[in-house]
């Protein structure tokens, strides 16, 4: 008897209903990573919407016109007007700077320094808002360090920028940020510790302060800038200064005033509502797509035994049309795309311009079948950005107690979030633990199943093979005594 071969075609009668649990096991695993996948779609097209048209950012860029921009640049920060006006340039913004008062007694800026014990060098200087720094920086050196060591470590984390000249056998030392301090020195230097020679005073032969260092002649102390802004004599400690959201930045000394002007940058704006438009339409697409999809109920995903048997062509063919129809007329994303159709139907209560995405060029396609995409009435909408971007501003993000007087952003992402919270409690994330969440539930009663059956087919298998092999025996046993008998007969 062929026992092997009787027992594996008894088993894979045996196994069919283990099959269909394996199956069924595998389409609920497509069937919640195309939830995750709809799921990252809504979560891309959320962070769209919150870092583009949500942003009042995206409202403000504005187009900024210079009579002279060799000595005057101008740029928006968060001015949500136009705005105009002229600046006259006065003087412009300094910095402090000091040099060594005579030859340093460094002759060599990568030899170990001339001292004898351990110093602690403070630095003070002025800060970018004109004042001076609360806290010095400080720093301890000892005989190991180097000039140029110490010099690399004061330009990096100090308030100033120091350089040695090997020619001159001189240190300069200049203040990073410009500006006056009218009663104090923008720069502050000091040593402490050692009994020695000091670092600075001694060694270097720098003065202690800036205003010192001008007063001998050894330096300058620093200026402000002195401007006209639209009539008004004003002074600032930087030639970069903002003023009613506005930055301005001063470049040379000028005898005319320059004037300047803004308006809605029409091309950056449009650009922003268009990618959204976009990015909206794509994932309606997708959403339709996948509760549109055949759900071909004879194609059921293969076991291994059946792959064996295939081609990988036809493997390729034959779960491609498998895994179709997974989300069809899925209630969770049907749900959201008559939403998110809502969303932008509905009128915008209680604004001051634009209530309506119609009024400003933005409308629905005329076939249904779209689904609700967004179609793009660019002449209409460049006057609408011409005429008041923050109103279209508000007719996004407008805040509100109740949906109709929400922005149509704001609408749409809490319709998103809902979506994606729903998803998640059907289909779990990446991370998520499989009794967190429903499908998850599920593959773990067809894991448990699978476990269970495996173990009666194993039983079943050795049952079979303890009949066969004692059938087998009781065959032997009578070929044997008819062999016997025969042979006496004979």
């Amino acid at each position: 008897m062929d026992i092997d071969s009787l027992v594996e075609q008894l088993m894979t009668a045996e196994r069919v209903p283990l099959d269909k649990i394996e199956q069924k096991k595998t389409y609920t695993e497509w069937q919640r990573d195309d939830y995750r996948e709809m799921n990252s779609l809504l979560l891309d097209l959320d962070t769209s919407i919150f870092n583009g048209i949500s942003k009042q950012a995206s409202y403000i860029k504005k187009t900024v016109n210079v009579s002279d921009a060799d000595a005057l640049s101008v740029k928006n920060v968060n001015s949500t007007i136009d705005f105009s006006g002229s600046v006259e340039i006065g003087s412009l913004a300094t910095s402090a700077k000091m040099i060594s008062k005579s030859t340093s007694k460094i002759t060599d800026s990568s030899a170990k320094l001339p001292i004898t014990e351990e110093q602690t060098i403070k630095i003070s200087a002025i800060t970018k808002d004109g004042v001076m720094q609360t806290e010095p920086y400080e720093l301890k050196i000892t005989s190991d360090d180097t000039l140029d060591s110490i010099i690399a470590k004061i330009n990096k984390d100090s308030g100033v920028t120091a350089f040695y000249d090997a020619n001159s056998k001189k240190l300069s030392i200049t203040a990073k940020n410009t500006g006056d301090l009218t009663t104090s020195a923008e720069i502050i230097l000091s040593d402490d510790g050692g009994s020695g020679e000091k670092f600075f005073n001694d060694i270097l032969q720098i003065n202690s302060t800036s205003d010192i260092a001008a007063s001998n002649g050894f330096g300058s102390q620093g200026t402000n800038a002195e401007v006209t802004y639209n009539g008004l004599s004003i002074t600032r400690p930087s030639n970069t200064f903002t003023i009613n959201g506005v930055e301005f930045t001063a470049k040379k000394v000028t005898t005319d005033a320059v004037t300047f002007s803004s308006t809605a940058d029409v091309d950056g704006i449009l650009d922003t509502i268009t990618q959204f438009v976009d990015k909206y339409n794509t994932a309606i697409e997708k959403i339709r797509s996948k509760l549109s999809e055949t759900k071909y109920r004879d194609y059921a995903p293969l076991t291994d035994a059946q792959k064996e048997d295939m081609e990988e062509t036809e493997i390729e063919k034959w779960e491609k049309l498998a895994k179709s129809g997974t989300l069809k007329n899925d209630s969770i994303l049907n749900s959201v795309l008559t939403k998110m159709r809502s969303n932008f139907s509905t009128a915008v209560s209680g604004t001051n311009g634009f209530s309506q995405l119609s009024q400003i060029g933005i409308t629905t396609t005329s076939n249904y079948l779209d689904g609700g995409k967004l179609t793009i009435d660019e002449d209409k909408l460049r006057a609408a950005i011409s005429e008041d971007p923050n109103a279209i501003y508000e007719l996004f993000q407008k805040s509100g107690a109740t949906p109709s007087e929400q922005g149509i952003a704001q609408r749409l992402r809490a319709s998103l979030k809902t979506a994606m919270t729903d998803i998640t409690a059907k289909a779990g994330k990446t991370s998520s633990v499989n009794n967190t969440f429903s499908l998850g539930k599920i593959l773990n009663n067809y894991t448990s199943k699978i476990s269970s059956y495996e173990d009666k087919l194993e039983m079943i298998e050795d049952r079979y093979w303890s009949r066969f092999t004692a059938m087998e025996t009781a065959i032997n046993k009578a070929n044997s005594q008819s062999t016997y008998l025969t042979n006496m007969m004979s």
